[in-house]
């Protein structure tokens, strides 16, 4: 009998750009795109940064952060085209500028407005709050992208905890069985909330579990924005051909799960040091800079720019009028039910609503 040993392929992580900064690979990347990358991750965590100290004001909800994984979202966005869709989760919001979306939407978002949430006219599905659920909706758009024959690839986020859930399984058998134009795309930070990576899985990589599926999976080094750049493209083209893809990107958490979280209850400060020495934005501006592309000055400006359009993208938000009950329950299906009509205007007529 011949039977099948677990952890027996070894699974390396690409990575092109290292730890100081210094290119070991080739890359597409222009000098143009170069630039635009950067930027993109920096005002990523100039947001987030601006994102946590507003929850701590009190003037927004609890917030995810996502300090540590702008390489991975920016990167893998940058690579994709408009007709392409995306299903963040709830850490996502450097994926969704690449692709479009303002800093007001996400500040409303965490505001707990209607609109907030609503990114359609950038290919990009509703912040997906249950873990790994998102996984089923990529592979159902896929499944009719490939129906239409329009070349569009569908892109799920999810992070390392997702691929302990049931909807992840489904999805991916399901991908692989009916050859969807679509890419997992999993931010492996090595925490689900306070549950470390080694007891979510006995698995050497998220990325072997590929196999079990009949899929191609791949690990990148989820700190290199220009490694998961080219990882992301190459994915897209095999998606294209009716090849589905899952892609693991080893990244950190810097900060807390949520706002309302503590990673200091459950992991040292040693192993974060370990991973801050990874820092994917500063490992990227020394690169810029050893090709003259990028100076202290122009670092100045672009932080400039940045914290003025995130204030002006705030006040927008905290300006924008709330939803009434109407404007909010009008979303539960695409057209109301008449039974639904007939609740609103009974809850509107009682006075309630104001």
């Amino acid at each position: 009998m011949n039977w099948i040993e677990p952890n027996i392929i070894d699974v390396n992580p690409l990575q092109q750009l290292n730890e100081q900064g210094i290119l070991t690979g080739e890359t597409s990347i222009s000098d143009e795109e170069k630039l635009e990358i950067y930027k993109w991750m920096v005002k990523a965590r100039r947001f987030d940064e601006l994102a946590v100290k507003f929850q701590r004001q009190g003037r927004i909800g609890t917030y995810a952060p996502l300090i540590g994984q702008e390489a991975a979202q920016v990167g893998s966005a940058f690579a994709l085209e408009k007709k392409d869709w995306i299903f963040p989760s709830y850490r996502e919001a450097g994926a969704c500028f690449v692709r479009g979306t303002k800093p007001s939407s996400f500040f409303k978002y965490a505001m707990g407005h209607l609109h907030g949430g609503i990114l359609k006219e950038e290919r990009i599905f509703p912040v997906q709050i249950i873990i790994g659920a998102q996984t089923l909706h990529a592979a159902g758009s896929a499944w009719a992208d490939q129906y239409k024959t329009n070349g569009a690839v569908s892109v799920a986020y999810v992070g390392d905890g997702a691929t302990s859930q049931g909807d992840f399984h489904e999805a991916l058998n399901f991908a692989s069985v009916f050859q969807l134009p679509v890419i997992y795309f999993v931010q492996n930070n090595q925490w689900a909330i306070s549950v470390p990576y080694h007891k979510q899985t006995n698995s050497q990589s998220i990325a072997q579990k590929a196999l079990a599926y009949g899929m191609t999976g791949v690990q990148v080094d989820g700190n290199d924005a220009v490694a998961v750049y080219e990882t992301m493209k190459q994915a897209r083209s095999l998606a294209r051909e009716g090849k589905p893809v899952l892609i693991e990107a080893l990244t950190h958490r810097m900060g807390p799960h949520t706002t309302s979280d503590d990673p200091s209850k459950y992991r040292s400060r040693e192993a974060d040091e370990a991973w801050d020495k990874k820092d994917p934005i500063f490992r990227y501006r020394k690169w810029l800079e050893g090709l003259q592309l990028w100076s202290e000055e122009e670092e100045q400006d672009l932080n400039a720019s940045i914290e003025e359009e995130l204030k002006q993208a705030f006040n927008e938000a905290a300006e924008t009028t709330t939803a009434s009950l109407g404007e909010a329950l009008g979303h539960v299906y695409e057209k109301p039910t008449n039974r639904l009509k007939e609740q609103i205007l009974e809850w509107e007529g009682s006075g309630e609503s104001k």
